[in-house]
């Protein structure tokens, strides 16, 4: 029996979020990593490799939420820009005014191994890769 390679949860945790977030009135945000090879955004707004997006309905226009990028186009110091950053890039989405959400380690691509059902089960859960952002 042969099983799909399993797809990045990244894209789906980040739309899942991006939609509770505008569902409560707050701000989604996201930090990228601007290093990543492909990124498209406003270099002067680039810090330590890093930049934060507002990507809410009213500052990110034509919001594209894709299981491969993140594209809008967006006004940055007054002056329009098309953003668009490979979903790998992103580093984690929260609220501005909570600061709520969720923060993505570098092996959160990496689809889960093959399950052995002649291996026995651990005794102990494997640690999940997310952490709590208050």
């Amino acid at each position: 029996m042969h099983t799909l390679p399993s797809k990045s949860k990244r894209p789906y945790l980040i739309r899942a979020m991006h939609e509770w977030m505008g569902d409560n009135g707050h701000t989604p945000h996201i930090v990228v990593d601007a290093s990543v090879e492909g990124a498209t955004v406003p270099r002067e707004h680039v810090k330590d490799g890093k930049i934060i997006l507002n990507i809410s309905q009213s500052a990110a226009h034509n919001l594209k939420l894709t299981n491969t990028s993140v594209s809008f186009r967006a006004r940055f110091s007054g002056v329009p820009f098309d953003v668009w950053v490979p979903i790998s890039s992103v580093l984690g989405i929260y609220a501005k005014e909570t600061g709520q959400g969720m923060i993505f380690s570098h092996g959160a691509d990496q689809p889960e191994p093959p399950h052995d059902p002649q291996e026995k089960e651990s005794a102990k859960s494997p640690r999940s890769h997310l952490k709590i952002v208050k």
